[in-house]
């Protein structure tokens, strides 16, 4: 039992019991009235008439709850224990059109100190890709997967506060490519081939360009999230994009935990756009000078499961949603697992 039944003095009143608890009189009102029968119903400060009271064994304050929480999230700066060396990732895209699209593939992750304090050298690989349950077969298809397979893996400097803020050594990452690329030409030959190539190391030489696609992603945008989401307890404002290579818009975002796992602890954060953009806007990745007139709604939901005492990311999903006149223009959802 999580209770016992304290025998009422003289004198006694709702507050005096319930201060030498370390409660509030309203805590130990509902806590009683909860467990007892209808007759002895508390409703008043006074306890006449009152002959027992049901008080809690081991009480905790809201607070106390709130602190032996807080020590369940992961830290406020970044552990290098955060991450699983692999994660398997799914991705769907629906569309109004009912359309599904669907990629697989695996992700490493390695993580280290750098030589600028408070950041890592996060390495990244991504491989065994499939669309729709299947191995790319389709020229376009697999040289694409052949490019992005070259250049892994990819080091990035990792904050500690959870951001991606740039490359470890990018000139490392283009100079893989271009040593590769015969190996790549003797199979996929052609000018569109060629075409593709040349596109492709004008991208990745590129250093802005090229950080700003990978962290535009949903899976950046997921697996690597601000330290600072796991600890809020009021709504506040961040910036998510919506499209691959699009700009940034506000979203006003609420977080709460569900806490019922002995080993787990689940994040949940969910956000709305504020900002005021159009749909076309958001797909060309240019907002317009002039203010749209019909902006474009938006919601983002992230969820993430912590293990409480390893402080590790075992999993994490995530979905961007956008409407326009309440109808649903595009899902893209993302499920990150072991």
């Amino acid at each position: 039992m999580d209770f016992f039944e304290y025998k009422v003095r003289n004198g006694d009143t709702l507050h005096s019991v319930s201060f030498r608890l370390g409660m509030t009189s309203e805590e130990l009102r509902l806590f009683h009235n909860s467990r007892c029968k209808r007759i002895d119903t508390i409703w008043f400060e006074n306890l006449n008439g009152i002959q027992k009271l049901i008080v809690p064994l081991n009480f905790k304050t809201e607070r106390q709850k709130d602190q032996e929480k807080q020590k369940t999230l992961p830290p406020i700066k970044l552990p290098d224990s955060f991450f699983l060396s692999t994660y398997h990732i799914s991705q769907t895209f629906e569309t109004s059109m009912e359309n599904h699209f669907m990629i697989n593939y695996t992700v490493q992750v390695g993580i280290c100190e750098y030589k600028i304090e408070n950041h890592y050298v996060l390495t990244l690989k991504q491989k065994n890709f499939e669309t729709n349950g299947e191995i790319p077969d389709d020229k376009a298809g697999s040289l694409s997967v052949a490019c992005i397979e070259s250049i892994m893996p990819i080091d990035f400097i990792l904050s500690d506060t959870g951001n991606i803020i740039g490359f470890a050594d990018h000139e490392s990452t283009i100079q893989k490519f271009k040593e590769k690329r015969t190996d790549l030409e003797e199979f996929f030959i052609g000018p569109i081939c060629k075409m593709y190539l040349d596109t492709f190391l004008d991208n990745i030489s590129d250093r802005e360009y090229f950080l700003r696609q990978f962290r535009s992603t949903l899976l950046f945008q997921t697996l690597f999230p601000k330290m600072e989401w796991f600890h809020k307890r009021s709504a506040w404002t961040e910036k998510f994009c919506f499209f691959q290579n699009s700009f940034p818009v506000q979203c006003l975002m609420e977080a709460e935990y569900e806490d019922e796992d002995p080993d787990y602890i689940i994040t949940v954060l969910k956000g709305k756009i504020t900002d005021s953009c159009s749909l076309q806007e958001l797909k060309r990745g240019i907002p317009f000078e002039a203010a749209t007139e019909q902006p474009a709604s938006g919601e983002i939901s992230l969820q993430y499961t912590t293990h409480k005492h390893h402080k590790t990311l075992y999993q994490a999903e995530s979905s961007l949603s956008l409407w326009h006149e309440d109808a649903l223009v595009q899902k893209h959802s993302i499920t990150i697992t072991q």
